[in-house]
């Protein structure tokens, strides 16, 4: 299949090339009575270059060649004839030939290098991305499973009595690790899925309430040596938003939050939406949803604020651990959304994590009738 594609690419070329060459002789043909030969030739010249820029070698080759013939049967006089009477002229069509081409099989090659040289830096570039990766994973991942092996290898070993109790905190360690461990698989998930672009949002009425405290609950052995506040509406309405794609969103800003800011840090979570939507005269019952997550920490440096979305990117003074793909992973679930994500730095100190959804609001009173 892919070889007859190919076939059909060539014979475009080919029919791109001879329509080109004739189409500006042509127009040239037109104005011959007020044309030297020679400009002729240079126009034809620029056309077989331009060509040069997409073609393959064989329907640039027949390019030059047709124009030669071209210029030497319409343009030298006599014409309608290849005869060429005067020498002069004679050389000048050999030379014609031999720039057109050569500057076309130049332009070629410079071209196909520049190709080559683009695909070496994208194996450099992957390679790069992929050795980061691989060293960051190493880490990520080998932690939590010499935790859970070495608790399995506790609670299973018959040379040493194990109690009730350190038996529960063995499985309660098991079951922390597991959790670490499902966290970074499904960031590599996620991230596999966004870069692929089969991400297709599923939108439905979202509780953004329940949503948060669902996360903090999951997050809980990881936030218990910080203070989390939420401040949402007392009525809150329902949005029209993807839940899981939301619920992986506030997970990995308050994880990464948990991971980056000191002991006794404050993380705090709003919800806030515009009240004056008048759905009179908004159909559509779009409303704008704002979640900010902020926190007391140190912040980030402000020459990094516009890499951290980036893949695989990692503050450069940070502690060791973590893939860089949590907040890349961020941003691509709000974008799906065709939302927007923006990191600022606090005056008072600490970061804040701004999301906002332009998204349809289900208002009291629907929530009421039904």
């Amino acid at each position: 299949m892919s070889s007859i594609l190919d076939q059909i690419k060539i014979k475009n070329q080919y029919l791109i090339s001879i329509l080109s060459v004739g189409i500006v002789a042509l127009l040239c043909l037109f104005t011959r009575d007020y044309l030297d030969f020679k400009i002729v030739g240079y126009i034809l010249l620029v056309v077989v270059s331009v060509l040069s820029m997409f073609l393959a070698i064989k329907p640039l080759l027949l390019s030059a060649i047709l124009s030669t013939l071209i210029l030497n049967f319409f343009f030298i006089q006599p014409y309608y004839t290849f005869h060429i009477s005067d020498a002069e002229d004679s050389l000048l069509l050999v030379l014609f030939f031999i720039i057109t081409l050569v500057n076309a099989v130049l332009t070629h090659k410079i071209r196909r290098a520049e190709k080559i040289l683009q695909v070496k830096e994208l194996r450099v570039n992957t390679m790069k991305l992929y050795n980061a990766l691989l060293d960051s994973l190493s880490h990520e991942l080998r932690t939590p499973i010499s935790t859970i092996m070495g608790a399995i290898d506790t609670i299973q070993s018959k040379s040493v009595p194990i109690s009730e109790e350190n038996k529960e905190n063995l499985y309660a360690e098991i079951e922390k690790a597991s959790l670490r461990l499902n966290h970074q698989v499904e960031n590599l998930l996620n991230m596999s899925r966004l870069e692929s672009g089969v991400i297709q949002p599923k939108m439905d009425w979202c509780d953004l309430e329940e949503l948060i405290y669902n996360v903090l609950d999951h997050l809980k052995d990881d936030l218990k040596f910080h203070k989390v506040v939420v401040k949402t509406d007392e009525n809150l309405p329902l949005f029209k938003l993807d839940y899981g794609l939301m619920q992986q969103i506030i997970f990995n800003l308050v994880f990464n939050a948990s991971q980056y800011t000191p002991k006794g840090a404050k993380i705090e979570i709003k919800v806030s939406y515009n009240l004056d939507v008048d759905f009179d005269y908004n159909p559509d019952k779009l409303c704008p949803c704002v979640i900010t997550i902020t926190d007391d920490g140190i912040g980030f440096p402000e020459n990094e604020i516009d890499k951290v979305f980036d893949k695989f990117y990692r503050l450069q003074n940070s502690k060791t651990g973590g893939t860089g793909l949590g907040l890349s992973i961020v941003k691509g679930f709000v974008e799906a959304q065709h939302g927007k994500v923006k990191l600022e730095n606090r005056e008072e100190g600490g970061s804040i994590f701004t999301l906002s959804f332009q998204t349809v609001i289900m208002n009291t009173k629907e929530i009421s009738n039904e």
